[in-house]
């Protein structure tokens, strides 16, 4: 099962929000009347004292507020769980997503209205490694790299990327292992970005091609032979983008391990 931690965090502030409101304008102005006719002091104290849920409320509803805005409209960190983004990314790193870069979103579905776009900034470029709502399931997070821009023609042929007609360079850095290779680590250029790819050597030669919509976006993983991307289901609409992902703050294998704040860098 696969909760929606915006959706939560968006009614737990409404809520506590309700609450405060209702307190500062309602409720308060009571207990000041009331306090007043208090006969001794600690009847006022008494009187002035909010219930436990309004206190509750009262104390973390400016928090949730506050991370409300930070994680929806500005940056917000997720964790990378699997192998799809090696070795641009690897699984246990805990990556800091720039929410702004792409414009801002609703960070949850709106009715009647969907995704809404209040701002509009930067759109992707090639080679950007971007977060995206899944097109199959918006309550999954995906990371990947965008590869075809809207209008693009994709084509995947030999472990190759052609967008347009033009192959992608790409420049062997090595065999792995050495002694019996399985996978090769190759520096790959996409557009202006170059980065590290893997690719597998024994598995099968993917290929096809593909037209990117207007309005959408080409992604895929630089784990080139395992990963789940716009090759099986098709390209991102605009209005599922996340962010872009900007650094790596912190590698946690496990939860029993030690985490490794020496792995924080950048992400090309």
């Amino acid at each position: 099962m696969n909760l929606d931690f915006a959706l939560i965090l968006v009614v737990v502030t409404l809520g506590t929000g309700v609450i405060w409101l209702i307190d500062k304008l309602l409720l308060t102005p009571k207990r000041i009347k009331a306090a007043e006719a208090a006969p001794t002091e600690d009847a006022k104290a008494k009187l002035l004292q909010q219930n436990s849920i309004v206190e509750t409320s009262s104390s973390i509803f400016p928090v949730l507020a506050a991370v409300l805005i930070l994680r929806s409209f500005l940056y917000e960190p997720f964790q990378i769980p699997s192998g799809s983004m090696l070795p641009t990314l690897k699984v246990g790193d805990f990556i800091l997503v720039n929410k702004y870069h792409y414009g801002l979103r609703s960070p949850i579905e709106l009715p009647g209205a969907g995704y809404v776009t209040f701002f509009e900034n930067n759109s992707p470029e090639r080679g950007d490694v971007a977060v995206f709502k899944y097109p199959k399931n918006p309550s999954i997070y995906y990371i990947k790299r965008v590869v075809g821009l809207p209008g693009d023609e994709i084509v995947y042929k030999d472990k190759v990327i052609y967008v347009n007609g033009e192959p992608q360079a790409q420049e062997l850095i090595a065999q792995l292992p050495p002694a019996a290779p399985e996978r090769l680590l190759v520096d790959e250029t996409l557009g202006d970005v170059q980065h590290e790819i893997y690719i597998d050597i024994n598995a099968r030669n993917m290929q096809g091609g593909w037209v990117v919509p207007e309005g959408q976006y080409f992604v895929m993983g630089d784990n080139r032979d395992n990963s789940n991307d716009s090759r099986y289901w098709g390209s991102v609409p605009d209005e599922l983008l996340v962010g872009k992902a900007v650094s790596v703050w912190m590698h946690w294998a496990n939860w029993t391990s030690i985490p490794d704040f020496t792995a924080m860098r950048g992400i090309q």
